[in-house]
């Protein structure tokens, strides 16, 4: 496929400093499963294949590899070409990908990044284009959302650069540009920001580097190099959506409990307890259960590298934060629960009483006043 212009220096006639390309990753929760097997049949895609670091056939994979659909390249924005991909992930998470290649020099690729970073281009397309591929796949989904939450962030996999420095020579040489990159920025970050950015970065081998933000990444790699970085930022980004979902599925579940108790100081109204504690512990199974399927999505069987980007990445895009706000209110739940139960036995047990006592008077009004 033939460069788009607007992404090729044109200062110059010799070849350029930087080759790659850069992705962009769109990532939408959009029902609370998928089934895979039933989805690949009606879209004629097909699974993910494994991508490893080094040799090691078995050391990561995927309990449930996603469907990838292949579409077409598509242009948008004038002469912007993206090669297009789609990833169907089961626990109801679809990635769109879109791919630009680059060719050119690092102001460039700074330029590109704040534009981009900042800017609505790539997700209305992104959006209508996940709309048009699901409405095919509507029997596919278990309980879809209206609302569906969303995810973006980008990746400058940067394959060739001029005089193939170590990635120790890039960070000490172009420590500050790839900091720009990052953080979507066109002017000189401080010392200290710097730092923090270049502090989040990781290699196996001498030539190879990636950079890992909140937002985005600079990947140094060969294509097949890169394969593994790249599934493990999308797959954090993927396992953020599903935590920002139970974290908004609990908040709401508390709220409405709470709601319920600032009503519920007549006695009688609390025999309803039992009903709303069994709605909490419902909801309460189910995140927990979800939660359990997220985290065993994807196995590390010996690969550390691996393992360690992908605890790199988590931490930097905000899963383990989400996560342990996810822990917190299932914690909260579980103490609500008991409180709920707690009441509902109280209320039972008043209930109960008060008919002994019923039946007491009325067996005492017939013992003083029998009938004639």
């Amino acid at each position: 496929m033939s460069q788009p212009e607007t992404l090729v220096s044109t200062a110059q006639a010799v070849a350029p400093t930087l080759e790659g390309s850069v992705l962009v990753l769109m990532l939408y929760d959009m029902c609370e499963e998928i089934k895979l097997a039933e989805l690949n049949q009606i879209l004629g895609a097909r699974r993910l294949a494994r991508a490893f670091k080094h040799a090691a056939p078995e050391y990561v994979r995927f309990e449930r590899p996603p469907v990838v659909e292949q579409l077409e390249p598509a242009r948008i924005d004038g002469n912007l070409i993206l090669n297009r991909q789609i990833k169907y992930y089961d626990y109801g998470v679809v990635s769109v990908i879109f791919e630009i290649p680059f060719a050119g020099e690092w102001e460039d690729l700074v330029t590109l990044s704040a534009k981009w970073m900042t800017g609505a281009v790539f997700e209305r397309e992104a959006e209508r284009l996940a709309r048009a591929e699901i409405a095919r796949a509507q029997s596919a989904l278990i309980r879809p959302y209206s609302n569906w939450l969303s995810e973006d962030y980008f990746i400058f996999n940067i394959r060739s650069i001029a005089g193939n420095p170590t990635a120790s020579e890039l960070v000490q040489k172009r420590g500050a540009d790839m900091a720009r990159v990052v953080r979507g920025e066109t002017f000189d970050l401080a010392d200290s920001e710097r730092t923090e950015v270049l502090q989040s970065s990781i290699s196996y081998y001498p030539t190879d580097l990636s950079v890992v933000s909140w937002n985005s990444a600079f990947v140094y790699d060969t294509a097949s190099g890169a394969e593994t970085s790249i599934q493990l930022l999308e797959y954090a980004n993927s396992q953020l959506l599903e935590f920002r979902h139970y974290d908004d599925l609990l908040t709401r579940e508390l709220g409405s409990v709470y709601n319920f108790l600032k009503h519920s100081s007549v006695v009688f109204r609390r025999w309803r307890l039992g009903r709303e504690a069994y709605k909490l512990q419902s909801v309460t199974v189910e995140v927990t259960e979800l939660v359990e399927r997220a985290d065993n999505a994807i196995k590390f069987l010996s690969d550390m590298f691996s393992a360690r980007l992908y605890r790199l990445a988590a931490a930097k895009v905000g899963v383990h934060d989400y996560k342990s706000l996810v822990n917190q209110k299932l914690h909260t739940a579980e103490d609500l629960y008991r409180f709920l139960i707690e009441g509902f036995n109280q209320a039972r047990a008043f209930v109960l009483e008060l008919m002994v006592v019923v039946i007491l008077v009325i067996e005492l009004v017939f013992l003083f006043h029998p009938r004639r």
